[in-house]
């Protein structure tokens, strides 16, 4: 990249956000209409609290969406939007693009979702990879309703082998170029 032109870097990782973290706007919107399910070792569910938690090799599916963590806790607002938090070593997501043979894939110690604001944060060691892209940081955010991502590296103390020193690492693949259309005689 060109250091003389800030605007284009800016524009290039906006780009390259938009296209790695837009799970709600890209995901398969059946999947919202789909049953959940969920398993795991045991779960505890307060009705009064609208808090269930739920613990021990835990798989969440709902239509082409997997989460797998060693914990998820899922709470509800008065109002029916559920916000979740998985955690694990690391929690995973993976979903079905839309109208693609293509996944989403993220992962975290940490991954929270607010289904109100529509909001999806990873937390450390957070990876967002779509097709041969991906992206590494210590914190990865993605607000679809705004169409807004950050993603902020976590220093040398989270240094790792996809992020050496701890810096946010991108890796945006060449597209290929569209088949040519046979010329029409």
């Amino acid at each position: 990249m060109n250091k003389s032109h800030p605007s284009l870097s800016v524009r290039l990782l906006a780009t390259s956000l938009l296209l790695l973290c837009s799970c709600a706007s890209f995901a398969e919107k059946a999947d919202r209409e789909k049953p959940i399910d969920i398993e795991s070792d045991t779960v505890t569910v307060n009705d009064a609290k609208k808090t269930s938690i739920y613990s021990g090799n835990v798989i969440l599916t709902q239509g082409t969406l997997e989460i797998r963590g060693d914990k998820l806790i899922v709470r509800e607002d008065k109002d029916g939007f559920q916000q979740s938090t998985s955690t694990g070593m690391p929690s995973t997501f993976k979903q079905k693009m839309e109208g693609k043979d293509e996944y989403m894939q993220g992962n975290g110690q940490r991954i929270e979702y607010d289904g109100r604001m529509d909001v999806v944060k990873l937390y450390t060691q957070a990876s967002v990879k779509r097709g041969d892209d991906v992206i590494h940081g210590d914190y990865i955010m993605y607000d679809a309703n705004a169409e807004y991502a950050e993603v902020l590296g976590g220093g040398s103390q989270v240094a790792t082998p996809s992020a050496p020193g701890g810096r946010v690492s991108v890796t945006i693949q060449p597209k290929k170029p569209a088949a040519a259309k046979p010329a029409v005689e």
